[in-house]
């Protein structure tokens, strides 16, 4: 039940992904630029399953650092569809929301050894210096503008702590 729903979920969104146009410029807020984008597909189901989605829809700006399919395939085995079960929102909303830091901060505006903080409450550590990290994860692609906000792809989901 929890895998189909998982597949369900992902499904839909792979769907949405590949009947929609990647967006010109930044007209698209953040959850439509990450289903235009299609790697992001676990991604937008958790922002489902968190109920979310009004949220990321709204007015921001925001600043999200968005883990891809890959890094959520790298977690230890059945922690996604656990995440995804009812009983487990809380735990999903707070993982989501730590990738999230108000206001639209570009990657020029980033810095060594900072800290950001997050809309969960707890702050990211980003390292600037032979690469970009947050938390350790590498930012594999910045800068990605929405009509409110900016995303850029990491490479791990990040947990908080």
């Amino acid at each position: 039940m929890i895998r189909r729903t998982f597949i369900a979920l992902t499904s839909a969104a792979a769907f949405s992904t590949a009947s929609m146009a990647f967006a010109d410029g930044h007209s698209k807020d953040i959850v439509d630029t990450a289903v235009g984008a299609g790697s992001f597909t676990t991604l937008v189901a958790a922002v489902q399953a968190a109920g979310l989605v009004a949220t990321f829809k709204g007015e921001g700006p925001f600043t999200v650092f968005a883990p891809t399919d890959e890094a959520f395939a790298a977690l230890p085995e059945g922690t996604v569809a656990s995440l995804l079960l009812p009983e487990n929102k809380d735990q999903l909303v707070a993982i989501l929301t730590y990738h999230v830091v108000a206001g639209k901060v570009m990657s020029t505006d980033l810095s060594n050894d900072m800290a950001a903080p997050t809309v969960q409450g707890g702050d990211l550590k980003i390292m600037t210096e032979g690469g970009v990290t947050v938390n350790g994860a590498n930012v594999v692609t910045a800068d990605i503008e929405a009509s409110n906000g900016v995303i850029h792809v990491v490479d791990a989901v990040l947990l908080p702590k």
